[in-house]
Parts: C-alpha cells; sequence; structure tokens
C-alpha cells in the first residue's frame, strides 16, 4: 500500500490500529503478516463469536480436530475449542511479536477471552484466565474479562498479578470509571509488592455502534425534528464522554506516581466499530473516533473500507465531551444508563449462544470425522 494508507495514518495522531478477527487460515496463508506489513496493523482482537465463525465456517479446522481427539479421545467440546483456539492465538502473537519489540511493548498485543459462561463468576474468571495466559506463553497476548459487576476484581487481580488484560463488553461511561478503579488498584497493589508496572499492559473495550442499535428505534418513535437531529449520534457522544473521562485520569493525582515508576496508560479500545445502519458513513465509528491513547478495533469489512476512504483526522482533541448531545438525547427520551445496563446482559448472552453453538459445532465435526469428544467433563 501507499505511503498514504489512512490505516497507518492512524498511528500517527496515537491511535493503534487493532483487526477483530482471526482464523488459521490468515495464519497458515500469511493473510495477517500482509496486514502487519501493508497496513500498519498493531493488534488483532477475538471473542467467540469470531471463533464460532471461524471453526464452524470452513474446513480448515477439520485436521488439527482429528488429531486433538486421537490423541486424547476423551477430550470434552470445551477443551477442544480450547486447544484449538490457543494454537491460534500463539501463532498470531508470534507474527504480532516484532511490532511488540518495536514499540517497546506498547503494541503487538493479540486478545483471548475467558469462557462466556464465566462472566459472571469472579474467581473462575481468574482461575481460567491464569491458565489460559500460561498456556499461551506469549509476552504479548492480553486476556479478554467482561466488564461486569463480577469481573471487576478478577481486573484488579490479575493486573496485580503481572497479567494484561482487554477490559470488554464496556458500554456505559459509570461502568468504565469503575474498570479504571480496579485498574488501578492492581497497579498499586503490584508496586506495593516491588514488582515492575512496565510489563502489564491493559485496554478497556468500550463499545459504540450498539449504542445507536437502541438509541435510533426510540429517536425515531419520538418522531420530532429534534429527535431526528440526532440519529446516529449517541454512541459518539457516548465515547466522547467516556475519552473525556480517560482525560480526566491521565491529569489525575494517582496517575502520574504509577507512570514514574514505569506503568503504562490503560487505552480506551473503541469495539463493535461495523457500522450497522446502511444509512450511515460504513466509516462512522472510526472516522469519528481518532485521538491519543486510543486502539480502534476493525472488522473485516470495516478494515478494507477505512483503508479504502477513511480520514485519519483527531476530531476527539476538539475538546467536545459529549455532554450536550447526552443533554438532548434525553430530553428526547433516551435513557442512556438503561441502555447500557440492556446492552452488558444481551452482549454477555449473545457471546454465551456463539459459545453453546461452538461447542455444539465441534462435536458435529468430531461426528463427521469419525472421532467423537466427550460433551461433559474438562
Amino acid at each position: 500500500m501507499t505511503r498514504n494508507n489512512p490505516l497507518k495514518q492512524l498511528v500517527e495522531q496515537g491511535q493503534s490500529p487493532w483487526f477483530d478477527n482471526i482464523h488459521r487460515r490468515m495464519l497458515e496463508d500469511g493473510e495477517l503478516q500482509r496486514l502487519v506489513e501493508e497496513d500498519g496493523l498493531r493488534g488483532v482482537t477475538s471473542n467467540p463469536t469470531i471463533f464460532q465463525k471461524a471453526i464452524g465456517g470452513s474446513d480448515a479446522y477439520d485436521a488439527a480436530i482429528a488429531d486433538a481427539l486421537a490423541a486424547e479421545p476423551g477430550l470434552s467440546a470445551e477443551g477442544l475449542f480450547m486447544h484449538l483456539a490457543v494454537a491460534d492465538i500463539r501463532a498470531a502473537a508470534d507474527v504480532l511479536r516484532p511490532v511488540f519489540e518495536r514499540t517497546d511493548g506498547a503494541d503487538g498485543f493479540v486478545s483471548m477471552e475467558v469462557s462466556p459462561e464465566l462472566a459472571r463468576d469472579t474467581e473462575g474468571t481468574i482461575a481460567q484466565a491464569r491458565d489460559l495466559y500460561a498456556r499461551i506463553d506469549r509476552p504479548n497476548v492480553m486476556i479478554k474479562v467482561p466488564a461486569t459487576r463480577e469481573g471487576l476484581p478478577a481486573i484488579e487481580t490479575l493486573i496485580a498479578e503481572g497479567i494484561s488484560v482487554n477490559v470488554t463488553l464496556l458500554f456505559s461511561v459509570a461502568r468504565y470509571a469503575e474498570v479504571v478503579e480496579a485498574w488501578l488498584t492492581g497497579l498499586q497493589r503490584r508496586r506495593e509488592q516491588g514488582l515492575p508496572l512496565h510489563t502489564v499492559q491493559s485496554v478497556a473495550s468500550f463499545f459504540v455502534s450498539r449504542v445507536d442499535n437502541k438509541a435510533d428505534p426510540i429517536l425515531q418513535a419520538a418522531g420530532s425534528d429534534a429527535a431526528r437531529e440526532l440519529l446516529g449520534k449517541a454512541a459518539i457522544a457516548n465515547a466522547r464522554a467516556a475519552y473525556e473521562r480517560m482525560q480526566y485520569w491521565l491529569g489525575g493525582p494517582r496517575w502520574p506516581e504509577l507512570a514514574a515508576v514505569g506503568a503504562r496508560p490503560q487505552r480506551l479500545l473503541w469495539a463493535s466499530t461495523g457500522t450497522k445502519n446502511p444509512d450511515y458513513s460504513d466509516v462512522l465509528y472510526v472516522d469519528e473516533l481518532i485521538g491519543r491513547h486510543t486502539v480502534t478495533t476493525l472488522p473485516p469489512a470495516t478494515w478494507e473500507a477505512f483503508r479504502d476512504h477513511g480520514v485519519a483526522s483527531p476530531v476527539l482533541e476538539d475538546g467536545d465531551d459529549g455532554s450536550a448531545t447526552l443533554s438532548a438525547l434525553a430530553e428526547q427520551g433516551v435513557d442512556m444508563d438503561a441502555i447500557t445496563v440492556q446492552l452488558e446482559d444481551e452482549g454477555v448472552q449473545a457471546f454465551v449462544d456463539s459459545f453453546r453453538d461452538l461447542l455444539g459445532t465441534l462435536e458435529n465435526k468430531a461426528a463427521d470425522l469419525g472421532v467423537r469428544g466427550r460433551k461433559e467433563g474438562a
């Protein structure tokens, strides 16, 4: 690609482009390496839905499934998934290791999520995060932990133990403030133990487009000109409010003390950036959320679209904290607190459903291949 590639220009604005997709073929055929070299890709995210599509939508994993079950016939469907996913995450981390080293550990991360069925289980989340981190055994891996109330103490504990965390399923500014508190407290605990802070990283994955999916129908039902003017603006305003909160803690009293002994800032990561409404720009949630100390994670179609016609301009630096738009939305009956609570619950359940579908897919593939794992057990 040319040097004017908008994806590469994001880095100049202090934002890292990450790819919201992973599958074995992109590792085997060099596609991931090409994205790093040609587009400046700096990280990879995954989730149960992505893995469900990758494993269920092709035969790319069939040989690995057969080999794993031949070696361990009693392997459960969940154990089989972990075997396949850990291999992919390790391979992706190896591709991105030069990025990690070139940026002195600031970028080049690959994320893998704990089981979504642990979203309301603090101790289960901690135990599985430790296990995944040890099994993957790469310095440039982040373990994804949902930003549920039960996830907050897990985030603090894992950060204190030196495990880098991608906090996911984050929708509200209020919950983001709690995530920041858990992260800072984890760093302080680590500092009190005399352990290095520069080796642990974190991002807070703030979901974007889904907010408009909830707010827009309310505005359409209101029917007024004022309501119509706000269509497609709730998600950006909510994200801007989170960005303002990030600026607040960066300028607060606790952060400079931690930064002075090597701590790295927890960056906001914009997730769910694919445009769902065809009336909106296909790069709306990328163009409008570019700023320092952020990551944007793009699904394949959005990645291609931004590379083609995105504009890498530091729009978040204009001082708009989203408050005026959020107030206007409230006047039109948009209850952001209720929307974000609903989105968290739906997000957790959607990942649980994808995970269960994935396990069913693995059982069916095992049967089709003539090797069958047990559905129960670990």
